[in-house]
């Protein structure tokens, strides 16, 4: 199968014009007969829903939370991007598609990537008219910080609380059409499963959770917005509940994959402090602003941080990137702290983190002026600690964070199940090899807001005349019996191990083998073990209640038996990819200074999986990227 990625003709900054200009329409009346399933309240989701309810098509949406507002882009702290040049330091629609590009170490389609960066500026506008309360200037205009990878402020912020602040916005125009009776809106309800009727995505199956009952549901459109699954790592910055079941069931459907070992891991997290932690704290990148990061240049070092003098410290991304110091992206910095972690040089009681020291920055703003910007994040570093990070460093870590890799969408951001759609982090489109900070909740935005309307409505037009299904047709019926048999699968085997135990291991055979570093040797021997742990989790599993009642656990072991199948396939598309790019990091292929190695000859390309059946390899589908815009470049941040 050739993917075809839909890319409009016509210059780079008139691709997204054109397609607007050309998109097909679906008139108001028309509107009310067609049917939408939106699954996921975040950012892209919530957005997406209210905005083509307000347009008047019928729209059903799905979140396994209690509230559509416990999304998970309400974890996002530090900011979002937007190419609005406030600080008249230089900034641009194309230097932000550059920057981004560059970012993601050349591994993006220059027309998705361009829109992103275009779309950026209507954002901050809208979010402004929906009451965001963005950091202000002393004069009342929006302020900007700068945010990795970047040499310009562009980031817009609020406080340490962006993410909440923007999903406050979606949320109430979620909610307002919900009231219209526009959008009926089930939380606690989790998809189970995809249904595909004639090769077009009509429907899915889903599960309350409040009491077990299995429902069907059927529209004319699918779109999925269910966020990233960085938490297959056990320890990360996400939240328990989020997972990839979503994604993988409309994979296994037909939907293909795009490079799902592309993970970011965050330099800026809490350290791991006990073997009894299920996720790891994520302090926002915005801290890298002010803070400066270092480790003592003597190993094993005991003394207090504050009685380390300046001498005999190592400010270790300022003397290896000088021109963006502790501003270098994600994944170099991250790696950068590993090295020094590995290398006896980190600190705190595991020793397995660095500091993040705002000594300097407070001596010349005054601690006041650091309140104003970082005041929630140090408050939050404080109650975690019982450390006050104005009078001592902070101590920080890397850990698993953002997905790269998702669901393959062409320009339109549909999948290759026509009729269904990806939005924000569940699809792979705009970020490559390495997600520049602050353009996550960007992405999310700008999915659900202003691509999704017209890209579902350009689909939509085509089925004007396709009556709704009817909920007992073959294809739900066999969709629900297929829910049902895995969910009857996992409660029968009765073992002595519990979901969680599988995931605790399975998190750290990837982050070992699959995380900030991969090696040919070291893939294939994780491949092997992650054979062997599902061969041991259907053996071995218990999963206490019942089928037809709240229970978590079902919960729990039905992410983890999708886990386990996609953390072979996340290994598979590392060990396939031989070189070195972005969070991708073989180290088979780095240069005599320690970084990243690219093969653009052989793999400039998407990485896109084929699901063939339970047991059978999945098949490459590559879609070779072109770059007419920019030129291919070794990234360096020196």
């Amino acid at each position: 199968m050739e993917l075809n990625a839909k890319i409009p003709p016509g210059p780079l900054k008139d691709k997204w014009s054109f397609y607007k200009d050309h998109a097909k329409l679906v008139n108001p009346a028309n509107r009310k007969k067609l049917d939408v399933i939106v699954v996921g309240t975040g950012l892209a989701g919530s957005a997406a829903a209210a905005s083509l309810a307000e347009m008047g098509y019928n729209i059903t949406s799905f979140c396994f939370q209690d509230s559509a507002r416990r999304a998970h882009s309400v974890a996002a702290q530090g900011g979002v991007n937007a190419a609005k040049n406030y600080k008249n330091d230089g900034d641009s629609t194309y230097r932000m598609f550059y920057d981004t590009i560059k970012g993601g170490d050349f591994r993006s389609r220059e027309a998705n990537v361009y829109r992103l960066a275009e779309c950026s500026a209507q954002l901050i506008d809208q979010a402004v008219a929906q009451g965001v309360p963005f950091g202000r200037e002393y004069g009342g205009y929006l302020n900007n910080r700068s945010f990795g990878g970047v040499q310009v402020s562009r980031t817009f912020y609020a406080r340490g609380q962006t993410g909440q602040q923007l999903l406050l916005g979606a949320y109430q125009a979620l909610m307002r059409q919900v009231a219209a009776k526009n959008v009926k809106l089930h939380t606690r309800h989790e998809m189970m499963e995809l249904v595909v009727v004639a090769g077009k995505a009509r429907g899915v199956i889903v599960r309350n959770l409040d009491t077990g009952e299995i429902e069907r549901h059927t529209a004319h459109a699918v779109i999925l917005a269910t966020g990233g699954f960085g938490k297959i790592y056990y320890l990360s910055t996400l939240a328990m509940g989020c997972n990839a079941s979503a994604i993988w069931r409309a994979h296994k459907k037909g939907a293909f994959m795009a490079c799902p070992s592309w993970t970011q891991v965050h330099p800026t997290s809490l350290p791991q402090s006990g073997s009894y932690q299920s996720k790891l704290t994520l302090m926002s990148e915005s801290l890298r602003n002010d803070g400066r990061i270092w480790v003592p240049l003597k190993t094993e070092e005991s003394r207090n941080p504050n009685d380390i003098p300046e001498e005999e410290r190592d400010y270790y991304l300022e003397r290896r990137y000088p021109a963006f110091g502790n501003l270098a992206p994600r994944d170099i910095s991250s790696r950068a702290a590993k090295e020094r972690i590995d290398a006896g040089f980190g600190v705190g009681p595991q020793k397995n983190a660095v500091y993040l020291d705002f000594s300097k920055a407070i001596r010349e703003q005054g601690k006041q002026k650091i309140k104003e910007k970082y005041g929630n994040l140090f408050d939050m570093y404080r109650k975690i600690t019982a450390t006050d990070a104005y009078t001592e460093p902070m101590m920080i870590s890397p850990a698993a964070h953002f997905s790269m890799g998702g669901l393959w969408v062409d320009y339109e951001l549909m999948t290759t199940i026509p009729g269904l759609f990806a939005l924000g982090e569940a699809n792979f489109a705009d970020h490559g090899a390495n997600r520049l900070g602050a353009n996550s909740l960007l992405q999310a935005c700008v999915d659900g807001y202003f691509v999704a309307p017209y890209t579902v409505s350009n689909y939509l037009s085509g089925e004007i005349k396709v009556p709704r299904l009817d909920l007992n047709r073959q294809e739900f019926v066999d969709a629900e019996v297929e829910v049902r048999a895995h969910l009857s699968r996992l409660l029968e085997i009765k073992g002595d191990k519990t979901a969680d135990h599988y995931h605790k291991i399975l998190g750290k055979l990837l982050y070992d083998y699959c995380g900030l570093s991969r090696s040919r040797e070291g893939l294939l021997k994780a491949i092997h073990d992650i054979r062997k742990l599902r061969d041991d989790f259907y053996h071995n599993l218990k999963v206490s209640g019942e089928e037809d009642e709240m229970n978590a656990e079902l919960e729990k072991a039905g992410r983890v038996s999708d886990y386990l199948e996609i953390a072979e396939l996340m290994c598979y598309d590392a060990l396939t990819r031989e070189e070195s790019c972005g969070a991708h990091f073989r180290e088979e292929y780095q240069s005599p200074e320690g970084e990243a190695l690219r093969n653009d000859e052989q793999f400039c390309f998407v990485s896109a999986w084929q699901y063939r059946g339970e047991g059978q390899e999945e098949l490459l589908v590559p879609e070779p990227l072109k770059f007419e815009n920019v030129e291919l470049a070794v990234r360096s941040y020196k």
